[in-house]
């Protein structure tokens, strides 16, 4: 079995998309973006969503994405490519590694820079405790022994709840947003809380030791 067979009968995932063309490049500068953001990824253009391989003109496909990584994401992203063969159709590779330094953003269509990142085969609006645990992870800082009154009823308050949205810890809590804001990325950072984003939504729970 060649390379790019193996690659398909994976499917798509985390870091893996496939893309039947690319005709839009804001679109696809998101993709990239979640890539850069999350573990890194390949883009198998020319592959429909079921797998099945129609290939490409691989040269205007590179243009799209150059395009993209380059005018659509900031900073701008390096990504590698190769041309992959079945039978006569040619498919291109695009593949972006995970950067050091997050966020990469994108442009979306009304002009506003947007973080974005990759779960499942999925891409998703980064939430605001995840960027702030972006920047906290940037200086380190240490776990505290104990935990005062109001950081013990967050912990307590996710805990009863098994998981829970940012939404309903505001209501439960009743504690001044930017104040759990800010303890919802320490406690991240500390491996104290793990968040989870999916299609459904962003949520919070108490990581096991």
């Amino acid at each position: 079995m060649n390379i790019l067979k193996s690659y398909i009968r994976e499917g798509e995932h985390q870091t893996q998309d496939f893309k039947f063309r690319v005709d839009d490049a804001k679109k696809i500068a998101r993709t990239l973006a979640a890539f850069a953001n999350t573990d890194g990824g390949r883009l198998l253009i020319g592959v429909k969503d079921n797998g099945k391989v129609v290939g490409v003109n691989p040269e205007e496909e590179f243009h799209v994405i150059q395009g993209a990584a380059s005018l659509y994401c900031k900073p701008e992203l390096t990504v590698k490519t190769q041309i992959m063969q079945d039978d006569h159709k040619l498919v291109l590779e695009i593949t972006v590694d995970e950067v050091a330094n997050k966020p990469v953003k994108a442009l979306d269509d009304d002009g506003v820079w947007k973080t974005y990142v990759r779960r499942a085969d999925h891409t998703l609006l980064a939430s605001k405790i995840l960027i702030g645990v972006w920047k906290k992870q940037r200086t380190k800082t240490s776990t505290p022994q104990t935990f005062d009154k109001d950081e013990q009823l967050i912990l307590n308050t996710i805990k009863d709840a098994g998981e829970i949205t940012l939404s309903k810890l505001y209501r439960i809590t009743k504690l001044k947003k930017s104040f759990i804001d800010k303890l919802l990325i320490l406690f991240i950072t500390w491996n104290v809380v793990k968040i989870n984003i999916s299609p459904g939504g962003t949520y919070f729970s108490i990581r096991e030791e």
